[in-house]
């Protein structure tokens, strides 16, 4: 029988508003049990601390320009989960973290992914084993780095019984998809950056109003998509960007052609280009993927409405697009699960990306350990 080993797994994705925090039980292999999931939102000091780096640093040289403010950065990053992990009060000295930081510069031409959070340090504030730099092994084996997950997405969906060949869909920051055509066991598991996910909507919403995110959608409903600036974005979009890239950043994007637009109508606008492009690249997907029915979504982009709506004109008819949580499984914590598995899983040196998954050249072990 194999080992259990318990994980709390820390997710703060692009979106940079906190950290998902989820605690865990799992052999690393086939079997997963959460046992508390909890939202921490960062101070204001750190969330506007993050967006406004991420405006700053486009190029592999701006890391180098504003290096101050990056470890200023980290540290405080680091700080304040190392408070999320003590309010958890882990009176196991054997609990592992998974640790993913917060990333602040993903670029898979260049085969560099940096996340924010320093392993030592939290290590030296919580006495808890961290396994953190989850990406490093990956592309230093010819991956992209992302997506990273598709192995646990396998897993809860062998563990619910969905009936495969299945699509998740997850819509953070960026958007992607596994197809997972086989039980956890096989390696016949398909993964991609898509494109945007919430940024674009996001960062509208944020340059424009009080507001952090357009919550279910509700800014978009209200205005009028503006056809003859979003057909130009698309075409621009489609002349400058590589159809067969597997990973993304946010600055892969920006929303300069919505300019001038009203809230409500550049909301409109770049909700209906955000769900043109995960529709494209989701068709050419299943087009290899054939037996597809389910397309089941998590993260918070499943809350917006308007996008989803949106995207149900742009796929074919025959695919059902559910929320996750309809099979039990709490679509806001399943990134942060995920890493609980992957630590347990780098812990025991077993292989957390593919090359059906991020283009390694071989099934690669991941994250860094630093214990006392």
């Amino acid at each position: 029988m194999q080992k259990n080993y318990t994980s709390l797994g820390l997710m703060s994705g692009t979106s940079g508003d906190g950290v998902d925090a989820s605690l865990a039980k799992s052999n690393g292999i086939d079997k997963f049990q959460t046992i508390k999931d909890k939202y921490f939102q960062y101070d204001s000091s750190i969330y506007e601390g993050i967006h406004n780096l991420k405006e700053k640093i486009y190029k592999f040289k701006d890391l180098y320009k504003y290096q101050k403010e990056i470890n200023e950065l980290s540290r405080k990053i680091t700080i304040f989960h190392a408070k999320v992990i003590n309010e958890f009060k882990l009176s196991d000295h054997d609990t592992l973290v998974g640790f993913h930081g917060q990333t602040i510069y993903h670029n898979a031409d260049e085969k560099i992914s940096l996340q924010l959070g320093d392993g030592n340090l939290l290590n030296q504030l919580t006495k808890k084993k961290i396994i953190f730099n989850f990406r490093k092994n990956d592309i230093l084996n010819g991956g992209d780095g992302a997506p990273i997950t598709p192995i646990f997405h396998q897993l809860i969906a062998t563990q619910k019984k969905i009936k495969l060949p299945v699509c998740i869909l997850n819509v953070g920051g960026i958007s992607n998809a596994t197809i997972i055509k086989e039980p956890i066991g096989s390696l016949k598991i398909f993964s991609k950056d898509l494109g945007p996910g919430n940024c674009l909507i996001d960062n509208w919403i944020r340059k424009n109003s009080n507001y952090k995110f357009d919550d279910k959608g509700l800014f978009a409903s209200r205005g009028q998509c503006n056809e003859i600036i979003l057909e130009q974005a698309q075409e621009l979009y489609n002349n400058r960007v590589d159809k067969n890239k597997v990973s993304f950043d946010i600055n892969d994007f920006d929303i300069s052609f919505a300019r001038g637009l009203s809230l409500e109508d550049g909301a409109a606008t770049l909700t209906e280009f955000t769900a043109s492009i995960i529709g494209e690249n989701l068709t050419i997907l299943f087009n290899k993927h054939s037996k597809i029915e389910e397309i089941l979504v998590c993260g918070g982009g499943r809350k917006n409405e308007s996008l989803l709506m949106s995207l149900s004109k742009k796929i074919p008819k025959r695919f059902n697009i559910k929320q996750i949580d309809n099979y039990e499984i709490n679509g806001d914590f399943v990134e942060s699960q995920a890493f609980a598995f992957l630590a347990i899983r780098s812990y025991k040196n077993l292989p957390i990306s593919f090359p059906t998954t991020t283009r390694c050249h071989s099934p690669t072990a991941g994250g860094e350990i630093i214990e006392n």
